[in-house]
């Protein structure tokens, strides 16, 4: 069994990663770490994990374990290091983005390495510390990587829309539901955290060309879940495009390419990343969808952990959409 401890589980990326890990057949959960609840029993903030387990939220830290999860806020996760002593045998996966880029990837004698199974899935199975990809990011890297792979990106326009959960579990003035409800709105308008990520990826495949990606996000009227279009310009037909994608994800088990319109609802609540193309002249559109609580977040930090210690990657992850 993998011994696993979790640093910030009170909040939603610490809620499902608790989820899933209860459910995980090869992982025993040591430790739940939140100064603000300790002591308290896990289901007394999660509420719908009553009768699921009797796990309490503990303040103290132990070495006893194999992997710990940061499940911080952004740039706490390096303060948190910093101040605490970690066993040099113990692999972390942090969920924040302090170490997802290559020039912040370094942490003492840590070297954490960029964790989207679909393109560093070799370097992951050897790795000892995992960057766990921005929910965005995800999925927009999931639309583009065959075509930076095949070197046809250069002038790419992306709309994406994401759910109230991605703002975080801390009220808000844009994340209360007076606020959301019936309501949408552009924000970060070229300017989102995650590009930086996402360049570094494209990058790793296309090196040869500039890549222009401009990135508006939308704030929805709903939980859970993203939706991304991808425009660009693009002289192949559409059929060798899916083909294209189609054999850059055989093999992947989340990560599927559909010839039907897609929807959210294919994938809230699972770990899938699904994908649709459409094309108009020599206009290629690809959309996307996640759920960014999961393949986004959580889920994907669990499919790092399998890689990270040899099991099937799939483990624990097998899970259903919420679809009605």
């Amino acid at each position: 069994m993998i011994n696993a401890g979790i640093i910030g589980g009170a909040g939603y990326t610490g809620g499902e990663l608790i989820r899933l890990l209860i459910n995980h057949p090869g992982v025993n959960i040591a430790f739940i770490h939140s100064r603000s609840n300790a002591g308290q029993p896990v289901y007394t903030v999660h509420q719908d994990l009553i009768g699921e387990t009797s796990l309490h939220f503990t303040g103290e830290l132990s070495n006893e374990i194999d992997v710990l999860f940061l499940c911080l806020g952004h740039g706490e996760s390096k303060k948190f290091l910093a101040a605490n002593t970690i066993s040099d045998n113990i692999k972390i996966i942090d969920l924040a983005n302090d170490f997802r880029l290559k020039a912040n990837a370094n942490e003492g004698n840590r070297h954490f390495v960029y964790g989207l199974p679909e393109l560093n899935r070799e370097a992951i199975k050897t790795a000892k510390n995992i960057a766990n990809p921005g929910c965005f990011a995800t999925a927009i890297q999931l639309g583009l990587l065959p075509l930076a792979n095949a070197g046809l990106l250069k002038d790419v326009y992306t709309t994406g829309i994401t759910g109230s959960t991605g703002a975080g579990q801390s009220l808000s003035a844009t994340s209360h539901f007076s606020w959301r409800a019936n309501n949408i709105q552009a924000y970060k308008t070229l300017t989102h955290q995650h590009l930086g990520e996402i360049g570094e990826s494209l990058l790793q495949l296309q090196n040869n060309n500039p890549i222009d990606l401009s990135f508006v996000p939308w704030r929805g009227d709903f939980t859970r879940g993203i939706f991304i279009s991808s425009t660009l310009h693009c002289d192949e037909s559409l059929a060798e495009m899916n083909q294209l994608f189609e054999a850059f994800y055989e093999g992947h088990p989340f990560t599927t390419i559909s010839r039907e319109p897609i929807f959210m609802k294919q994938v809230v609540n699972t770990n899938k990343a699904v994908i649709q193309l459409e094309k108009a002249g020599t206009k290629l559109v690809v959309h996307s969808a996640i759920d960014n609580l999961l393949k986004g977040a959580s889920g994907q930090a669990v499919q790092n952990m399998n890689l990270l210690f040899g099991l099937e990657e799939s483990t624990g992850l097998k899970l259903k959409a919420n679809y009605f």
